[in-house]
């Protein structure tokens, strides 16, 4: 992978080329309106190259994690005691416990980790997995670019893209929910967003394939006679953006949704059940050995040696890859360099504390707070960092941190988000990191 970095970035030794290139790339992604609120998508001139194996092991690993986390999925379901470890909210649990048709909870899921010398997830993303149209169009740009033609014609590379396979696995829900024609989606989300633009090409790509496609805020819905409308519409498939805690926090404005979910009147993907896995207590249930028997063999390896040790906060015993801990606050508090805090239900970096970037007592006093809260407690893993070309008085070589984000479609990888960041907290929500797209690469021509 070195050398097809290199012969990238050895391309922009060729000032017109990479004027030119430059110039694509910030008009296309004006064109396109590839921005996150103020800020654009990409600051970076060059893809994510993957090598096949690579890709086949962060999907073998990728899939072995999505079964297991179904059969946690179904222990939860049925225990209570196990639910409880969850920390749900009540109406999040009566929601997850409704029954609705279908056969998966999340037709559409993204792990998040880092790939070093092996691939380590810290998060999984069962809700609202976005970034999908934003890098198929991200990737027409970079294939727009004149340097990337060039490049092509050293190397043989393809791309991922993800649209396809997010509207075949929401056609697949909308079919086993009893759809029975094509359906009307309603794209739902809050009025305002920075994402927006991520919706409008969403839209634009479902008309484009036949489908009739609305985006509406949760509070526009009404639900009335069996069926559910968006801004006097009748919607039958609901491809469902905003996150179940914000629609709780206003039940009130948004009891159209739930009343129809409920009543089994509109296919909404992915579910409510979703909730139960998107929490980060599901990678402390995933790694902690009590809840082995859960889990096949093969999904045991691909946990222990894919997810890392995470645990609930509070005080009281526990263990560490097998060793026996007396206290695990008293144990969080020693260990400050090698341990992160993660709200349990949060998003965009929200809360999370890296210990090694914080002093003893800010640790201690985060600690405190997160005692009183749902947090979880996990162990560091190995950030990657590259060099990438960003146009900066010239073309410039930069290092950012890199994560890599399959996503899975009915529990199948299907594509990677890539983002970078120059901090060590990567994600694009806190303004401060850049998406490039994933190519998959085959090998030099000739």
């Amino acid at each position: 992978m070195s050398d097809t970095v290199a012969a990238y970035h050895e391309l922009f030794e060729d000032d017109a080329l990479a004027t030119e290139s430059c110039e694509v790339f910030r008009d296309g992604q004006r064109s396109q309106n590839l921005f996150f609120g103020e800020h654009p998508l990409s600051i970076v001139l060059r893809p994510q190259f993957i090598d096949r194996e690579r890709y086949r092991t962060t999907a073998g690993a990728s899939q072995q994690l999505y079964g297991a986390l179904c059969g946690l999925e179904r222990a939860v379901l049925r225990d209570p005691q196990l639910r409880a470890e969850l920390d749900l909210d009540p109406e999040e649990e009566r929601l997850a416990l409704a029954d609705t048709p279908g056969h998966s909870s999340s037709p559409s899921s993204r792990l998040d980790g880092f790939f070093t010398d092996r691939l380590r997830y810290v998060e999984y993303n069962a809700e609202t997995p976005a970034g999908m149209a934003y890098a198929d169009n991200l990737t027409e740009v970079f294939e727009s670019m004149p340097l990337m033609r060039a490049f092509r014609k050293r190397y043989s590379i393809r791309v991922l893209p993800v649209r396809a396979r997010l509207l075949k696995a929401l056609l697949r829900a909308f079919k086993q929910w009893g759809g029975d024609q094509t359906p009307v989606i309603a794209i739902v989300d809050w009025a305002g967003l920075p994402t927006m633009t991520e919706f409008e090409m969403f839209r634009r790509y479902f008309e484009d394939c036949g489908i009739c496609t609305l985006i509406c805020d949760p509070r526009a819905l009404e639900f009335r006679r069996g069926r559910l409308y968006a801004s006097g519409t009748p919607v039958n498939l609901v491809y469902r953006r905003v996150l179940t805690s914000d629609l709780i926090a206003h039940s009130d404005e948004v009891s159209a949704l739930f009343d129809a979910y409920l009543a089994g009147a509109v296919c909404v993907a992915n579910t409510f059940r979703a909730k139960l896995l998107h929490k980060k207590m599901s990678l402390a249930l995933l790694s902690d050995e009590r809840h082995a028997d859960l889990y096949t063999a093969a999904q045991r390896h691909a946990i222990e040696r894919h997810v890392p040790w995470t645990r609930k906060l509070a005080e009281g015993p526990t263990t560490r890859h097998g060793e026996r801990i007396p206290d695990l606050m008293a144990y969080a508090l020693e260990h400050r360099e090698e341990l992160v805090i993660k709200p349990n239900d949060e998003f965009g970096g929200r809360g999370v504390v890296l210990g090694w970037t914080v002093e003893p007592h800010e640790w201690e006093q985060d600690l405190t707070v997160a005692a009183t809260q749902s947090y979880v407690v996990q162990e560091s893993v190995p950030v990657p960092r590259e060099a990438f070309p960003v146009a900066l008085d010239g073309v410039k070589l930069l290092d950012f941190s890199i994560d890599t984000d399959p996503y899975l479609f009915d529990g199948r990888v299907s594509g990677c988000l890539t983002r970078l960041s120059s901090s060590a907290l990567l994600n694009v929500t806190a303004g401060e990191g850049s998406v490039a797209p994933t190519y998959l690469i085959e090998g030099p021509r000739g």
